[in-house]
């Protein structure tokens, strides 16, 4: 049987030599790196570290850990460690608009999601049938301004019942309140169309269109309290022109949108994103 990989990552106050401690730690321990990224940021002082490694037979998780937790301690080391094969839980949020849903469902089918689809949960029932389709459970909860409070405590029930590490929203049309956010801090990723400039309410393509702007993208980032604000995961841009019909650009938005969020799912569910205050570290 092949050995079992793990993903090792650490979060610490700049300072010289932790790279070492860290990478002479696992060398110690007999286990052969596959790949290791780091980066220190000047401006936050704090170093950052993605390892995977193929334990070996004699390997000790117990005991590695335990030396491990000493290392953190020293160097006041946030950290985690966990078997690259026990992928997390992701509980998928839509609205109507189920592009970016269907885009995930078949990375997900295919293996190439890196997380697992708990299930998928809409304020319409709109989806339900993509959810079907794919075997996944569907759950319809309508969201008014009298029933919201309601709503979003189901949501955490659903979270909690299906044993979802972190939630998307793939086009989930409604604003969650701040105490959602701060529930699901660093936990919680969200697709957003943005522009230069970036245009909100109905219709931004449109807006765009009639702005005459010359690129078009999607923005992934994690929730936070500050509408459409939150730390940046993953963006991307195409080039557009007064060619293009206000339907024609959405098709492309719509394109953008759905592989932002993949590439943003993907890159949360391997470890390789840290938070990094308002900004993010992110090992591609």
């Amino acid at each position: 049987m092949p050995n079992t990989r793990y993903i090792l990552r650490a979060a610490a106050p700049d300072a010289i030599g932790i790279l070492a401690d860290v990478a002479g730690y696992i060398a110690r321990a007999g286990l052969n790196v596959a790949e290791s990224q780091d980066f220190g940021d000047p401006d936050s002082r704090r170093f950052f570290i993605w390892v995977e490694f193929e334990s070996s037979e004699a390997f000790d998780r117990v005991s590695f850990e335990a030396g491990f937790r000493a290392l953190a301690e020293k160097r006041d080391m946030a950290w985690s460690l966990r078997r690259k094969n026990d992928v997390p839980r992701a509980l998928i949020m839509v609205s109507k608009g189920d592009h970016c849903l269907n885009d995930l469902l078949y990375r997900h089918r295919r293996g190439q999601l890196g997380a697992d689809v708990s299930a998928v949960v809409s304020n319409h029932d709109d989806a339900r049938w993509l959810a079907e389709r794919h075997d996944l459970p569907f759950h319809h909860v309508p969201v008014t301004a009298a029933t919201k409070p309601a709503a979003e405590a189901r949501l955490l029930e659903l979270i909690d019942e299906t044993e979802s590490d972190f939630v998307v929203l793939a086009r989930y049309m409604q604003v969650l309140s701040d105490g959602l956010c701060r529930e699901l801090s660093g936990r919680c990723i969200n697709i957003h169309h943005s522009f230069l400039p970036s245009f909100k309410g109905a219709k931004p393509y449109h807006q765009a269109h009639r702005r005459g702007v010359k690129l078009i993208g999607a923005s992934a980032h994690y929730v936070t309290a500050d509408l459409d604000e939150g730390p940046i995961i993953a963006q991307d841009v195409t080039p557009v022109d007064h060619r293009l019909t206000p339907e024609r650009m959405a098709q492309i938005g719509r394109d953008i949108e759905a592989r932002v969020l993949s590439r943003a799912v993907t890159a949360h569910a391997e470890g390789r994103v840290f938070l990094n205050g308002v900004r993010t570290v992110v090992f591609e």
